[in-house]
């Protein structure tokens, strides 16, 4: 899944012999007498692998095909990071004359997600609200990476209100503790029009003034 091979060192057998010969065929009387016993480790492979935002947070077991046909088998660790690269021991070219087989390295490329953020250890979500729920507070669901939670939004609530879920982040791979989740909420008014709403902003009159833009006409 979102393999692309790129190699480095002797792209194959041939070129590597060639070399040989080339080096060494004419001193050491030919090229077939001068590569025995001349034991040499497989060229390093490297590939980019593209994974989704939850499972690089979550973990995950992907396959790249090669060309071959063959698949390798890649462990996504937990908290995985953009650019993060992968060693894995002798999964790279053959060796030459009984050498060892080369290692493969792979290079993960982190899908952005529809809403979360990660900053860190830490996830940021923006999560819309209706007025109601703003208002007079709610118990309502929330997405985290692992799952729907419940989240209690506070009475008189508004947009930009930023409400902590602890340890619902990723999990840090040294120290094995999770990020936290901060969602901000965004107040969302009604889309279809509500009679009684505007009936009671005609004659509502806040007991406290308020002038949010007075800040930007100074």
């Amino acid at each position: 899944e979102g393999g692309h091979a790129a190699q480095d060192g002797f792209a194959s057998r041939e070129a590597f012999e060639a070399f040989v010969n080339q080096a060494f065929g004419g001193g050491l009387g030919g090229g077939r007498r001068a590569r025995e016993g001349f034991a040499a480790p497989g060229a390093d492979m490297s590939y980019t692998l593209s994974v989704s935002f939850l499972d690089a947070a979550a973990g995950a077991v992907r396959t790249i095909m090669l060309p071959d046909g063959k698949g390798l088998k890649v462990t996504i660790p937990e908290g995985a990071t953009d650019g993060q690269t992968l060693r894995l021991k002798g999964q790279g070219g053959p060796g030459y004359d009984g050498g060892p087989p080369g290692d493969a390295y792979v290079a993960l490329r982190i899908e952005p997600h529809a809403f979360f953020r990660r900053r860190d250890d830490d996830i940021h979500v923006e999560l819309p609200v209706t007025l109601h729920e703003a208002v007079l507070g709610a118990r309502i669901a929330a997405p985290t990476i692992a799952g729907p939670v419940t989240l209690t939004v506070p009475k008189g609530a508004n947009t930009g209100t930023v409400l902590r879920l602890r340890e619902r982040g990723v999990r840090n791979r040294k120290t094995g503790q999770r990020g936290h989740q901060f969602v901000t909420l965004k107040v969302v008014l009604p889309t279809a029009p509500e009679p009684a709403l505007a009936a009671f902003l005609e004659t509502w009159r806040p007991t406290t003034p308020q002038d949010p833009r007075r800040e930007m006409l100074k």
